[in-house]
């Protein structure tokens, strides 16, 4: 096909765009829910400015918010190999038997049977390499591993967060209604919950149902191939429980709408749906990869912050909105000077 004839959205070249430095977010708003909002109609083609907070009356009682219980691990963990030089691990899945997959810095210098010391009593031997470009490694530590990774491990920030991680980053690099641990990066979406927003939701008759998905690195990663169907997505752990299920399905089955918090959680919802929408219990590893066109089975509404260029979640997005809607929602982001990726501001799709 020639590449005039492809329409926009079709190529990963048609998600770049310039984003000032300034707009990229390094701490978080003074209070979770004073982010800003941008309101997407898709039925209309409008967009408007809200804080976070006015969530409580934009979403109607009787339909369901979806929220990814995931808790962030202390993940990174950063040592000396047997020069002195220095190493970082970053893990990213526990294999069992103290193995984890984990990607490594310099991967060069850290080839199989090589040795990181992160503490006394605490080293990370490497091991074989991934299909995924990443490692497997094996804790060595003189207490319980995950008691290790919590003494020892830093928050790990995105990597375009230029500055080190803080004790105020364990509070708000992490949902107010984090539970499971097993993520190396938050899902972002959700950190500009409350308890209040989320109590006033609950008494406007807003269901809350929970998912897990445990966030990957590979999350940041951007697309280095031109044609999205030529990207080897990552994949990630989900979990759908039976209550969850049953509790989406009812409010569908009433005419309720469902209200994704963030990629992840959508992207659980369609890995665990069928084509007739039935949202069904389940868990499992997902490599979903969802870019236009695609038809969307058990999400209605998108809750999301704004995304990398050429990331495979901004063509999440567009699938979502569509791909014109998407990038003029982004341009006019960037004109009002919204805050970007993580700790940034968000934007609500309906």
């Amino acid at each position: 096909m020639e590449k005039s004839a492809r329409p926009d959205g079709s190529r990963v070249a048609d998600y770049v765009f310039e984003l000032p430095e300034s707009l990229i977010a390094q701490t978080p708003a003074t209070s979770r829910d004073e982010s800003r909002l941008l309101l997407v109609d898709r039925s209309r083609g409008t967009t408007a400015h809200h804080r976070f907070r006015d969530i409580v009356d934009i979403i109607p009682g009787g339909d369901a918010l979806v929220v990814n219980t995931t808790k962030v691990m202390r993940a990174r963990l950063l040592g000396q190999r047997p020069s002195g030089a220095p190493a970082e691990v970053l893990l990213l899945k526990d294999r069992g038997g103290d193995v984890w997959e984990a990607m490594v810095q310099p991967g060069a210098k850290l080839q199989a049977g090589k040795m990181v010391t992160i503490a006394p009593g605490f080293g990370i031997e490497m091991l074989e390499p991934t299909t995924q470009g990443t490692r497997l490694v094996r804790l060595h530590a003189d207490m319980p591993a995950a008691e290790a990774i919590e003494r020892h491990g830093h928050v790990p920030l995105p990597p375009y967060m230029t500055r080190p991680d803080t004790p105020a980053d364990l509070d708000r690099y992490q949902t107010v209604y984090a539970r499971e641990a097993g993520s190396a990066a938050a899902p972002t979406a959700g950190l500009h919950f409350t308890t209040d927003v989320l109590e006033a939701l609950a008494r406007k008759g807003v269901e809350r149902a929970d998912v897990l998905l445990h966030v990957g690195a590979g999350t940041f990663r951007s697309v280095s191939v031109d044609d999205p169907r030529e990207h080897d997505m990552h994949s990630e752990w989900y979990q759908v429980p039976g209550h969850t299920a049953a509790k989406v399905n009812s409010v569908r089955a009433a005419g309720g709408h469902v209200w994704a918090v963030g990629t992840t959680s959508l992207r659980t919802l369609e890995s665990a749906a069928t084509a007739d929408g039935m949202l069904h219990e389940g868990q499992g590893d997902t490599n979903i990869f969802i870019y236009p066109p695609y038809r969307f089975k058990a999400v209605d509404r998108l809750l999301t912050n704004f995304h990398l260029p050429r990331s495979t979640l901004i063509m999440l997005v567009a699938a979502f909105a569509g791909y014109e809607l998407t990038m003029r929602a982004y341009e006019e982001a960037i004109r009002e000077r919204y805050r970007f990726f993580s700790y940034g501001d968000a934007m609500l799709i309906i």
